[in-house]
């Protein structure tokens, strides 16, 4: 085939390869610094168990159906009400499971605010977020990272100009690129002094951070009755946990809207009832691992020692560590270079992350110790004075 059509697609991935942007599969080789599988549980002997056990009761891999029809199965509800106790705990909220992260991000932005409302976000928000705007039907603005003042001033102005309904500020509790957090007091202050609704996406911070890693938000819930009304949660299970789906905990009118008008829930097969009890397994595995959370945050530490005395840098603080290198080529031959010395380090480029800050995203996962991550950074430090 070589028509027009062809010829159009062909030269767009002409233009991705000279900007050094071409994505190609690759399979796994050398210690994992490039997943979300911080806890390693992904590959566990827990894990293991809890889909043998699942399967040995009779849990099916497949759903049949949507939710709403026939795919419903006891497991997507017994996960659903064991996730809202976990992740909000007031009596009031409720949880929805979704097939993937991303799907679940997307339906938030899509489904909850109204014609009426107004949508803020940070600029670096997960890009599913962004998939489930229509700026068409609601205003949306994106604000500065991190920038508590710049939303407050876009509502402020929002309201002058005639702006009557709710505002929903949308972040990351910690940044999947950049492995920086947001400011949560100053942004639950801002939500309560414009009766706005926060949509906090905990994708990177489940399973690591709060008690029993429950997240970041937790504090925060503790502080309001009946789980915080005015704060819808977003928890992957694909990452911490080591499974996959996505769980938003939201008050149970949300949650039956969500059902109602959520068209990525209504009209999607259901997730496997047999990830969904191995969800349910993996929630309670991960609550009990307080001594890995502490390996890894002594692993977070190491590492930032590392990055200020082998390659000048300040550390993120969390278990995402960006090395910025700038320009796309260069990232993927540091990359290159990296896993010819048995590390598996990935190259990140825009449209992921902003033009000229591609660079190499070093997520701190359990399946390296310290000795690993002495070899890893003497390497960065040997390959970068090459260049």
């Amino acid at each position: 085939m070589d028509g027009p059509m062809e010829r159009a697609h062909q030269k767009v991935l002409e233009a991705l390869a000279a900007k050094g942007r071409f994505r190609r599969l690759s399979g796994r080789a050398g210690t994992d610094f490039t997943s979300n599988d911080y806890l390693a549980l992904a590959q566990s002997v827990g894990l293991r168990d809890a889909v043998a056990d699942a399967l040995a009761r009779g849990v099916p891999a497949g759903a049949g159906g949507s939710r709403l029809l026939r795919g419903n199965h006891p497991e997507h509800e017994a996960l659903e009400e064991e996730a809202a106790g976990f992740f909000g705990g007031g009596a009031d909220t409720r949880a929805l499971y979704f097939p993937t992260g991303f799907a679940a991000n997307a339906a938030i932005a899509a489904t909850l605010p109204r014609e009426s409302d107004l949508i803020l976000h940070d600029a670096l928000i997960h890009a599913s977020f962004r998939a489930g705007l229509d700026p068409a039907r609601i205003r949306t603005v994106e604000t500065p990272h991190n920038d508590v003042n710049a939303m407050e001033g876009a509502i402020k102005r929002w309201r002058d100009t005639g702006g009557r309904g709710t505002p929903w500020i949308a972040v990351e509790t910690l940044y999947s690129m950049d492995g920086d957090f947001a400011p949560l007091a100053d942004l639950v202050q801002l939500a309560a002094r414009h009766d706005a609704m926060l949509l906090l996406d905990e994708a990177h911070a489940t399973g690591i951070y709060g008690p029993q890693g429950r997240g970041l938000v937790v504090p925060f819930l503790a502080a309001r009755h009946e789980g915080a009304p005015n704060i819808i949660s977003l928890h992957t299970c694909g990452k911490a946990l080591g499974v996959m789906g996505g769980l938003i905990v939201l008050p149970r009118l949300y949650r039956d809207f969500m059902v109602n008008r959520g068209r990525s829930f209504i009209y999607s097969t259901a997730p496997s009832p047999l990830m969904a009890a191995a969800t349910r397994a993996a929630l309670k595995i991960a609550a009990g691992m307080d001594a890995e959370r502490a390996r890894l945050q002594a692993l977070i530490r190491h590492a930032g020692a590392l990055l200020k005395n082998r390659l000048g840098r300040a550390a993120s603080g969390s278990q995402i560590q960006p090395i910025l290198v700038g320009a796309d080529n260069s990232a993927v031959a540091l990359a290159g270079a990296m896993q010819a010395r048995g590390f598996d380090v990935r190259a990140i480029r825009p449209p992921t992350v902003p033009e000229g800050t591609a660079r190499l995203r070093i997520a701190l996962t359990l399946h390296a110790d310290e000795k690993i991550l002495d070899g890893l950074f003497a390497g960065l430090a040997a390959e970068m004075e090459k260049a």
